[in-house]
């Protein structure tokens, strides 16, 4: 519990101090993608949503939701079931602008993962907590409307890549 309060300290400690740099404003977007566990032979197709505040071009902190995916178990004690996996995500966005229109980004921040398995009416769940972190572009179409593509690793066992469209209100 004191890790996850002391991570959301430092990203409010971070995102306070660009704020004197000029707002850009609150934006939301979707996401769809795939996601790869070590040792699993099929990816889940993820799907999710972000809303952020823009403080510059340059920072941003953002919240996020995704279905990190949905697979088949083939042995052990679940066997014929199936594994989901649920992320939730607060991060500090750092951008780089490449063109007017280009930026690479990075993400960093806080990661809570709920997973469930469940197989004859059996389920189990468990939840990891731990840092996110990420690379992306973003490319700017209109003033308001930017699309993204990204590579994200949940865990030191899983990668997301996901491709997105952001809405600046």
């Amino acid at each position: 519990m004191f890790k996850k309060i002391a991570v959301a300290a430092a990203l409010a400690v971070v995102a306070s101090s660009a704020l004197a740099a000029g707002s850009k404003g609150f934006y939301g977007g979707l996401d769809i993608g795939s996601t790869k566990i070590r040792n699993v032979d099929d990816n889940g197709t993820s799907f999710g949503s972000v809303v952020g505040y823009g403080f510059n071009r340059y920072v941003a902190l953002e919240f996020g939701y995704r279905r990190l995916g949905t697979w088949d178990i083939h042995g052990g004690p679940f066997d014929g079931g199936t594994y989901r996996s649920d992320q939730m995500l607060l991060t500090v966005v750092g951008s780089y602008p490449l063109t007017q229109e280009l930026d690479l980004y990075g993400r960093t921040g806080f990661n809570d993962m709920a997973n469930e398995s469940s197989a004859r009416g059996q389920s189990t769940t468990n939840d990891l907590s731990g840092g996110v972190y990420g690379v992306g572009l973003r490319y700017h179409f209109t003033p308001t409307i930017s699309g993204r593509i990204e590579v994200m690793k949940p865990t030191v066992d899983s990668t997301n890549v996901n491709v997105g469209v952001v809405f600046k209100f």
